[in-house]
């Protein structure tokens, strides 16, 4: 059998219209090759679909048998393309990211509303989690990228830049180094520290960097949010990357930049390596690369 769309389309203009001229036309064939498609299409068959006169054409008793399948069959066909249609040309589909919860609660939420207004049939997810977490939904296929530093195994990701995040020192606005306009790594020596959890990317990052110099903790919390309102409430310092600095922007709050150059978290796009991008992911990368081009 090797019969096609086409073939299907004939057999239901003719069924429709009862008249090759017509259903040639509806087609947009000529009749010699119109009649060609029915009779490829009957030969393939083995039986006549169609009762013709000099006047007029009707269906056979196979051809009102197959009727209601043709255009079942082509009515399916026509949806799946469409839909098709829709995802490649950015009409529909799902974006699904991953993205640390400094960037999932600061710059995402007004490119996404951007997106969402320039793309309004394709469905976005959200998943704001740690760094291994992020990881982890790209490895299973529950993200179609994330936001977050590159892993030390990476053999299976695909991982860009994306940009780079410093770290600065935030205190209450009352303490002896907000009055500082140079904070250097020594200067933490002492103070009582607001540590986040040794599983976050800032803490790891913050510990290699300062390593061996010994910070006293004095309290490890989970969620920046609560740095900052542990900070706030005078109950030590903290150091913060610049993308999280949007959650201490308070009354009461300082923030300095920390002179250490070597202290620096590069935000990267990840993705599986043997897996290629949606038209709908492709174009919420697009977005972010935009973006952070001109950060």
């Amino acid at each position: 059998m090797n019969l096609s769309v086409k073939h299907l389309r004939a057999f239901v203009a003719l069924a429709t219209h009862r008249n090759f001229t017509r259903a040639a036309r509806a087609c947009h064939l000529s009749q010699s090759a119109f009649s060609a498609l029915v009779q490829t299409l009957e030969e393939q068959a083995g039986s006549r679909l169609f009762e013709r006169t000099t006047r007029h054409v009707e269906l056979s008793a196979d051809g009102l048998r197959f009727e209601e399948t043709a255009c079942r069959l082509l009515a399916d066909f026509e949806a799946a393309f469409e839909d098709l249609r829709a995802h490649a040309e950015r009409r529909k589909g799902r974006v699904s990211i991953a993205a640390l919860p400094s960037i999932a609660g600061g710059d995402l939420p007004p490119l996404l509303a951007a997106f969402r207004q320039r793309y309004p049939g394709i469905a976005l997810e959200l998943f704001d989690q740690l760094a291994d977490g992020c990881i982890d939904m790209v490895r299973r296929g529950r993200a179609d990228f994330a936001l977050a530093p590159a892993p030390a195994q990476d053999d299976d990701l695909r991982v860009e830049p994306l940009v780079h995040d410093s770290f600065h020192l935030v205190c209450p606005a009352t303490h002896a180094l907000a009055r500082k306009r140079r904070i250097t790594p020594q200067m933490l020596a002492g103070q009582p520290f607001i540590h986040l959890s040794r599983t976050s990317s800032v803490r790891q990052h913050l510990d290699a960097a300062l390593h061996p110099l010994k910070l006293s903790s004095v309290m490890e919390v989970e969620h920046l949010a609560t740095v900052a309102a542990l900070v706030q409430a005078g109950l030590g310092v903290s150091v913060v990357p610049a993308l999280a600095l949007f959650q201490f922007r308070r009354e009461g709050l300082a923030i300095r930049p920390l002179q250490m150059p070597s202290l620096v978290r590069d935000i990267c796009l990840v993705r599986l390596r043997e897996r290629g991008d949606s038209a709908a992911a492709a174009a919420m990368i697009d977005c972010l690369r935009e973006h952070y081009s001109r950060a």
